[in-house]
């Protein structure tokens, strides 16, 4: 197993591991063996910070999971789409697939789309967006961003990507904005900076 990275699906969380208080619907979820989700938090060693899902945006729960329970581990790059669908934000995955899978990054969809694609359980409606994580180990330049912005803003629905660097994530959108300085989140919080990549601005 690799170690688990943020928007990872992880499966065999026990229910011991919910917190005394969790909801009816916490419960349902992992009684009904579906995944958590990994989420960008700092936890002890030997866990790792994850997120239950419901049917709807009210329906989120953090939660820490034991890493020696882990039984399945899906990232998502291992998820793809090529059907046909009647919302926009599966159409707008198909579309993009064939320039991202060009651009010879690691990328794949988040949220609910990975969701529904990972367990079958539909909770893509007409309103959802698609988000999407391309991994990006080396400095993305704003123009090479902007052009990218430009395609996927030409989808059938909203799509938001997030910039996956070795200090943390940043919208797409923004990098490829005029803001000086952008918006990084990793484990340890959310700061701005100037140079995403750069892991000693970033850890300053």
């Amino acid at each position: 197993m690799n170690l688990p990275q943020p928007h990872d699906l992880l499966w065999g969380m026990p229910l011991a591991d919910l917190p005394a208080d969790a909801p009816a619907w916490a419960v349902q979820v992992l009684v009904a063996g579906q995944p958590v989700v990994v989420r960008r938090a700092e936890c002890a060693d030997g866990w790792v910070a994850v997120g239950v899902r419901g049917q709807g945006r009210e329906q989120r729960l953090g939660a820490l999971m034991r890493l020696r329970d882990v039984q399945r581990q899906l990232r998502p790059e291992a998820l793809r789409w090529a059907g046909e669908s009647p919302w926009p934000a599966m159409q707008a995955l198909a579309s993009v697939t064939p320039v991202l899978d060009a651009c010879g990054l690691a990328w794949g969809p988040t949220g609910g789309v990975a969701y529904q694609l990972a367990t079958g359980c539909m909770v893509v409606h007409g309103a959802s967006d698609l988000d999407l994580l391309v991994r990006t180990p080396q400095f993305m330049t704003r123009a090479k961003a902007k052009e990218l912005l430009d395609i996927l803003d030409c989808g059938p629905c909203r799509i938001d990507m997030q910039l996956e660097t070795p200090a943390g994530a940043l919208a797409l959108r923004e990098w490829a904005g005029v803001a000086r300085r952008v918006l990084l989140k990793s484990a340890h919080g959310a700061r701005l900076v100037a140079d995403p990549w750069n892991a000693l601005e970033c850890a300053a």
